[in-house]
Protein backbone atom coordinates (compact mmCIF):
# COMPACT_ATOMS: atom_id res chain seq x y z
CA UNK A 1 0.00 0.00 0.00
CA UNK A 2 1.67 3.68 -0.76
CA UNK A 3 1.08 6.29 1.75
CA UNK A 4 -1.13 7.94 -0.83
CA UNK A 5 -3.83 4.76 -1.03
CA UNK A 6 -6.62 4.94 1.82
CA UNK A 7 -8.91 2.42 2.66
CA UNK A 8 -11.81 2.41 5.02
CA UNK A 9 -12.72 -0.33 7.51
CA UNK A 10 -15.63 -2.02 7.91
CA UNK A 11 -16.85 -4.94 10.58
CA UNK A 12 -19.57 -6.12 12.35
CA UNK A 13 -17.40 -5.95 15.45
CA UNK A 14 -17.97 -2.68 16.02
CA UNK A 15 -20.81 -0.38 16.08
CA UNK A 16 -22.23 1.09 12.68
CA UNK A 17 -21.47 4.73 12.42
CA UNK A 18 -23.94 6.86 13.41
CA UNK A 19 -22.98 9.59 10.80
CA UNK A 20 -21.07 10.24 7.36
CA UNK A 21 -18.29 8.38 8.46
CA UNK A 22 -15.96 4.98 8.56
CA UNK A 23 -15.43 3.30 11.67
CA UNK A 24 -11.70 3.25 10.52
CA UNK A 25 -9.04 4.03 7.46
CA UNK A 26 -6.21 2.77 6.85
CA UNK A 27 -3.28 4.87 5.14
CA UNK A 28 0.04 3.83 4.80
CA UNK A 29 1.79 2.34 7.68
CA UNK A 30 -1.43 3.13 10.24
CA UNK A 31 -4.84 2.89 10.46
CA UNK A 32 -7.15 5.65 12.48
CA UNK A 33 -10.59 4.66 14.23
CA UNK A 34 -13.40 7.01 14.93
CA UNK A 35 -13.84 7.48 18.30
CA UNK A 36 -15.72 4.03 20.06
CA UNK A 37 -18.63 4.57 22.90
CA UNK A 38 -19.88 1.59 24.85
CA UNK A 39 -22.34 1.19 22.20
CA UNK A 40 -22.75 -2.76 21.93
CA UNK A 41 -22.46 -3.76 18.09
CA UNK A 42 -25.80 -5.90 18.12
CA UNK A 43 -28.25 -3.58 20.03
CA UNK A 44 -26.71 0.23 19.32
CA UNK A 45 -27.49 0.60 22.68
CA UNK A 46 -25.08 1.93 25.22
CA UNK A 47 -23.89 -1.02 27.87
CA UNK A 48 -25.41 -0.84 30.91
CA UNK A 49 -22.58 -0.54 34.53
CA UNK A 50 -21.09 2.64 34.22
CA UNK A 51 -18.09 4.21 33.17
CA UNK A 52 -16.14 1.27 34.02
CA UNK A 53 -18.79 -0.88 31.54
CA UNK A 54 -18.41 1.64 28.97
CA UNK A 55 -14.78 1.81 28.81
CA UNK A 56 -14.23 -2.18 28.27
CA UNK A 57 -17.19 -1.99 25.44
CA UNK A 58 -15.64 1.49 23.80
CA UNK A 59 -12.04 -0.30 24.08
CA UNK A 60 -13.39 -3.55 22.80
CA UNK A 61 -15.39 -2.26 19.76
CA UNK A 62 -11.51 -0.72 18.68
CA UNK A 63 -10.14 -3.83 18.82
CA UNK A 64 -12.56 -5.52 16.64
CA UNK A 65 -11.64 -2.30 14.08
CA UNK A 66 -8.51 -2.72 14.57
CA UNK A 67 -8.57 -6.50 13.52
CA UNK A 68 -10.90 -5.86 10.53
CA UNK A 69 -7.61 -3.31 9.44
CA UNK A 70 -5.02 -6.09 10.32
CA UNK A 71 -3.99 -4.73 13.41
CA UNK A 72 -4.37 -5.45 16.87
CA UNK A 73 -4.47 -3.43 20.42
CA UNK A 74 -0.24 -4.11 20.64
CA UNK A 75 0.16 -2.00 18.20
CA UNK A 76 -1.63 0.99 19.10
CA UNK A 77 1.00 3.81 19.30
CA UNK A 78 -1.66 7.13 20.36
CA UNK A 79 -4.99 6.82 21.69
CA UNK A 80 -7.32 9.94 23.06
CA UNK A 81 -9.96 9.63 25.56
CA UNK A 82 -12.46 11.89 25.85
CA UNK A 83 -14.42 11.79 29.61
CA UNK A 84 -17.93 13.36 30.73
CA UNK A 85 -16.38 13.80 34.02
CA UNK A 86 -13.09 13.76 34.52
CA UNK A 87 -13.64 12.72 38.15
CA UNK A 88 -14.00 9.25 36.26
CA UNK A 89 -10.73 9.65 35.18
CA UNK A 90 -9.66 6.45 37.99
CA UNK A 91 -12.03 4.19 37.05
CA UNK A 92 -11.69 4.67 33.45
CA UNK A 93 -7.87 4.14 33.53
CA UNK A 94 -8.56 0.78 35.73
CA UNK A 95 -10.27 -1.06 32.88
CA UNK A 96 -7.50 1.00 29.97
CA UNK A 97 -5.17 -0.49 32.08
CA UNK A 98 -6.56 -4.22 31.17
CA UNK A 99 -6.43 -3.26 27.47
CA UNK A 100 -2.68 -2.39 27.72
CA UNK A 101 -1.08 -4.55 30.05
CA UNK A 102 2.35 -3.70 28.40
CA UNK A 103 4.06 -1.33 26.56
CA UNK A 104 1.30 0.98 26.35
CA UNK A 105 0.45 4.12 23.81
CA UNK A 106 0.39 7.53 24.29
CA UNK A 107 -2.80 8.96 25.40
CA UNK A 108 -4.49 12.53 25.66
CA UNK A 109 -7.18 12.57 28.01
CA UNK A 110 -9.71 15.03 28.32
CA UNK A 111 -13.40 16.33 29.72
CA UNK A 112 -15.90 16.78 26.75
CA UNK A 113 -18.56 19.02 27.39
CA UNK A 114 -20.64 16.08 25.46
CA UNK A 115 -20.53 13.34 23.85
CA UNK A 116 -22.58 11.41 21.16
CA UNK A 117 -25.99 9.63 23.02
CA UNK A 118 -24.69 10.93 26.08
CA UNK A 119 -22.08 8.58 26.57
CA UNK A 120 -19.54 9.01 29.54
CA UNK A 121 -16.62 7.84 27.59
CA UNK A 122 -15.58 8.30 23.68
CA UNK A 123 -11.90 6.35 22.77
CA UNK A 124 -9.78 6.56 19.04
CA UNK A 125 -6.86 5.32 18.74
CA UNK A 126 -3.73 5.02 15.82
CA UNK A 127 -2.22 2.00 15.69
CA UNK A 128 0.42 0.47 12.71
CA UNK A 129 -1.16 -2.08 10.91
CA UNK A 130 0.82 -5.57 11.23
CA UNK A 131 3.18 -6.56 8.37
CA UNK A 132 1.92 -10.46 7.60
CA UNK A 133 4.60 -11.62 10.12
CA UNK A 134 3.39 -9.46 12.93
CA UNK A 135 -0.33 -11.17 13.35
Amino acid sequence: MSCREKKVVNTDQAPAPIGPYSVGATGGPFVFTAGQIGLAPKTGLIVEGGIEAETRQALTNLNGILEAANSCMDNVVKTTVFLRDINDFARMNDVYAEFFKENPPARSTVQAAALPKNAAVEIEAIALVCKDEDC
